[in-house]
């Protein structure tokens, strides 16, 4: 059996060994232009909507072409000093970048500025609030600046990875986009409930980037991304194991697996006799598992040293101050409020949490839906479809064409059944909804002789169903509306149907 496949039941797991976590969050700023140049930055909304065809959105920084200097980006060190403010960290009066070294086939000067020994904000706390109400307070030891690499595309294999292919493609489009690196100190008292607060946390994170504003963070895309580092402690023993680095996992579902097939991969090999290898591994959606990457660097092999093109950044007392001001309410204070808001009961809006899909349902009543209508199309339909596919929900639409579906559906020219086939279409990428609507053709009836025509016929084709109705038997005009629906695709009210079926069955006498 190979070692993918070796797990311990998940409870058996954690009756003999305690977990202990960590992780390690990269936010993407979406500032317009990179941290060290004025190239158009891809994670900005801008970049995002532009072709970006490979290396169109470089310059000699980006490339690491000889005499080119780096140059701070200030809005990304604004951006990075509120975050770490809503981090609750202290914000450093003086911190430093710093040359991490080894070999990066996407970084082309071979190196990446970061921040080491002197980070922009430490020492900060988040409160997370897991489903059945416990909460935890996950301690955050760092917030630090850094660029990011380009991207590979490893040709010729069957798997999208190095090894098999016949060579490697190589895009610098992403290289020197802004980063933050949040780092937690190490979580431990999760117990089973590891995977769970493994999700909570970086969904937090993800709710105070969305309300800064200062990053799409759309985890799809890369624009947010956790590793998770997880190992496991005999239990009762005192003693830390060995852990491992799961990378770059892109979805908060994905996460939670992440970190539960690494406790029940750990626990396997340790109560075989085995040892944990200190990697970095690969998560694989598709199968739900983990594969060894590289071994994990500590930080001497990286040979940092302060980067000698960049001044240390001093933020004014006056600037934090400034960005502590405009900080959003802290995320407790904004259910609340929200929950008040929408009029929702406290079983609804627990729904709402749960699903991780608060900063969506909010963006899409922002964007005209009432709240009613945007949790039962976000918690409803788009997350059966989600779940079924497995995959974020928010990966699939976006509050905006939510909001314009319900206004359709409010409006009257959609009806729900309708609007489940328009979300279907609109998934798929046949545009908006409006456009689906027309490349469809399914917009309700809303001609009352159309109607009627088709309720004639009906009743016509079943005198029995209309002498059943003019008895007084009302239940009996649900065969003659399913039989006009029927006839009309669906692309009805059923309940302008009925006063029809019943105003034609009475005139009709």
């Amino acid at each position: 059996m190979s070692e993918q496949t070796e797990l311990m039941d998940f409870d058996k797991a954690i009756e003999l060994f305690e977990p202990v976590l960590g992780f390690e969050v990269h936010v993407e700023l979406n500032t317009k232009s990179k941290m060290f140049s004025d190239a158009p930055n891809p994670a900005s909304a801008e970049g995002e909507a532009a072709a970006q065809e490979p290396n169109t959105m470089v310059t000699p920084v980006c490339l690491g072409l000889p005499g080119s200097l780096p140059v701070v980006n200030e809005q990304a060190i604004r951006f990075s000093i509120s975050l770490g403010l809503a981090l609750g960290c202290e914000i450093a009066p003086s911190s430093r970048f710093a040359r991490k070294n080894y070999f990066y086939p996407d970084l082309a000067k071979n190196y990446q500025i970061s921040q080491y020994d002197e980070p922009i904000a430490h020492d900060g706390e988040v409160s997370i609030e897991l489903a059945d109400g416990r909460s935890f307070r996950i301690q955050i030891e760092r917030a630090h600046m850094e660029e990011d690499a380009g991207k590979l595309t490893h040709v010729g294999g069957s798997t999208g990875r190095i090894q098999g292919a016949d060579h490697s493609l190589v895009d610098y489009n992403r290289a020197g986009v802004p980063l933050v690196e949040i780092v937690t100190k190490m979580i431990t008292g999760t117990e089973g409930s590891a995977p769970e607060v493994a999700r909570a946390y970086v969904s937090a994170i993800r709710d105070i980037v969305l309300a800064l504003g200062i990053s799409q963070a759309r985890m799809e895309r890369g624009n947010l991304r956790c590793d998770a580092n997880v190992s496991l402690s005999p239990r009762g023993s005192g003693k830390l194991g060995t852990r491992t680095e799961t990378k770059n996992v892109n979805s908060l579902r994905s996460v939670e697996r992440a970190v539960r097939f690494e406790i029940q991969r750990q626990a396997a090999i340790l109560h075989g006799g085995g040892t944990i290898v200190q990697e970095t591994r690969h998560w694989h959606e598709d199968t739900g598992m983990t594969s060894p990457g590289r071994p994990k660097s500590d930080a001497d092999d990286y040979r940092y040293f302060p980067e000698p093109d960049l001044l240390p950044v001093e933020p004014s007392k006056e600037l934090i101050d400034e960005l502590r001001a405009a900080l959003p309410e802290p995320p407790a204070v904004r259910r609340k409020r929200l929950k008040e808001a929408w009029g929702f009961t406290d079983l609804e809006f627990q729904d709402v949490v749960n699903s991780d899909l608060l900063v969506e349902i909010e963006q899409t009543v922002a964007a005209g839906a009432t709240p009613a209508a945007a949790r039962k199309w976000w918690t409803g339909e788009i997350a059966r479809i989600a779940n079924a596919d497995g995959v974020d929900a928010a990966s699939l639409v976006t509050p905006a064409q939510v909001a314009e579906l319900s206004k359709l559906v409010d409006s009257g020219e959609l009806t729900d059944r309708l609007a489940r086939q328009v979300l279907e279409g609109v998934i798929a990428g046949e545009g908006s909804p409006a456009e689906v609507v027309q490349k469809r053709g399914l917009k309700v009836v809303s001609d009352d002789s159309a109607l009627i025509a088709a309720i004639d016929k009906a009743l016509a084709d079943q005198p029995d169903i209309l002498e059943k109705i003019r008895g007084g038997k009302v239940q009996a005009a649900g065969a003659i509306i399913g039989e006009v629906m029927k006839q009309m695709r669906g692309q009805a009210d059923a309940a302008r149907v009925r006063e029809l079926v019943l105003e034609r069955a009475e005139s009709l006498r």
